[in-house]
């Protein structure tokens, strides 16, 4: 019996998939649970297994494809096998020359014109003669982009394709100089380059943050002349990873939240959730954009334990490798953009988290401390606040124990 493929949702979050690499292609043995294909997920590359056995008859979807998940991407049955009914169900008619079942158009939105055979008219409009002798047919473009060319009598053949797999689309034929035959089209002025899956879900999220939720900040700067002292201890032993300053903010923060619970909480519509353990959001930067890995348990770890975790879970969200266990169910965020020199700034809640910390550089500066100008290393935090969630004096509270904790290392069991 045929199986359909469908594009699964591999993450809790997870809307759509766009198709990273075909493990198995048309034609090759499938057997239940085999890896399929790999599937940029919002957060990460996942692999995407089989459901049954046989053989791989079409693929629907092609690499680079975003598809919604529950769409059927692909069609497992035995050779020979009827799967006609199937793939016209799925939009892809076995007649269809155009499309090509199994080339892999399928329901995917492979780019800017996806959809556009559903919008082609049967016949082309009244208007100028197109020239038939232009060899729009043998190009690979959209039924779409060929109208357009004979419309405008350009030869397909001198306009560059920025579509997937180099593919002409309508934009490109508009770009291109009316009456171009067999002339060098020059580069485009710019470029279109499709949203990546965590691109967007990055915009999603923040759309449901700085809108909805009412937020308000607090600013506080630290004294870290002791923490650096203890840090300088720590790492001169050669033994384990090296503590940085984030794992000792991580670490802080965690035990102050202890402290504060209501501060380490989740706004959920018709009630409060308050947390009692501390599963810390730590903000990564990846190439296509940003992704917070969870250090679950962060109250119960030491710093050693803090600073392997960390930065193994920043090595796989870099690689696209976190699981969905590692990303998600955190309490509270931190955001650190100290290395970059950023001396302040304010976060984007993440929701459901009632709260983030954003955390500035460390840096020299003229203080007045036991009644003379010293020169000390200080460091600005500033706390967005649900305020849902978290009153002003809530929020100043909970800073006031980080300040106290980062200022006096020793009231942390190390």
């Amino acid at each position: 019996m045929a199986t359909k493929v469908y594009m699964e949702a591999l993450s809790p979050t997870m809307e759509e998939g766009r198709i990273v690499k075909w493990l198995k292609q048309e034609a090759d043995s499938v057997m239940d649970g085999d890896v399929l294909a790999e599937v940029e997920t919002d957060k990460a590359i996942m692999e995407l297994q089989a459901r049954g056995e046989g053989v791989l008859r079409t693929v629907l979807a092609p690499e680079g494809a975003t598809v919604e998940v529950g769409s059927v991407i692909a069609v497992i049955a035995a050779t020979g096998e009827d799967i006609s009914e199937i793939l016209v169900a799925a939009g892809a008619p076995a007649a269809d020359e155009e499309r090509g079942v199994g080339s892999g158009t399928g329901t995917a939105k492979a780019g800017p014109d996806a959809g556009e055979p559903d919008r082609e008219p049967a016949e082309v409009p009244a208007g100028p003669a197109p020239d038939s002798r232009l060899p729009t047919d043998r190009v690979k473009s959209s039924p779409l982009a060929r109208r357009l060319a004979k419309e405008r009598r350009i030869d397909l053949r001198s306009v560059h394709g920025t579509g997937p797999a180099g593919r002409i689309t309508k934009r490109d034929v508009e770009a291109a100089v009316p009456g171009a035959r067999h002339v060098a089209v020059p580069g485009p002025s710019y470029e279109d380059v499709p949203i990546t899956q965590i691109r967007k879900t990055i915009a999603r999220r923040l759309s449901e943050s700085i809108g909805p939720i009412p937020h308000f900040f607090l600013t506080s700067e630290i004294d870290m002349e002791r923490t650096a002292e203890a840090r300088t201890a720590l790492n001169s032993n050669d033994d384990g990873p090296r503590v940085s300053f984030n794992d000792i903010i991580i670490k802080v923060v965690a035990q102050a939240l202890r402290q504060h619970r209501e501060c380490n909480a989740w706004w959920q519509g018709e009630y409060i959730r308050y947390f009692n353990d501390v599963h810390i959001s730590i903000a990564v930067s990846v190439d296509e954009g940003l992704i917070t890995p969870v250090i679950r348990n962060a109250h119960l770890k030491s710093l050693r334990e803090i600073a392997a975790e960390g930065r193994e879970l920043a090595q796989l969200a870099r690689e696209r490798k976190l699981r969905p266990e590692e990303y998600s169910g955190g309490t509270f965020s931190i955001s650190n953009l100290g290395m970059f020199d950023v001396g302040q700034f304010t976060a984007v809640i993440n929701p459901p988290e009632a709260g983030i910390l954003a955390v500035g550089s460390i840096t020299e500066r003229p203080v007045v401390a036991d009644d003379e100008i010293q020169v000390r290393k200080r460091m600005q935090v500033t706390m967005s606040c649900d305020h849902r969630v978290i009153d002003g004096a809530t929020g100043s509270r909970f800073l006031q124990t980080v300040k106290r904790m980062l200022e006096y290392p020793l009231a942390i069991v190390w």
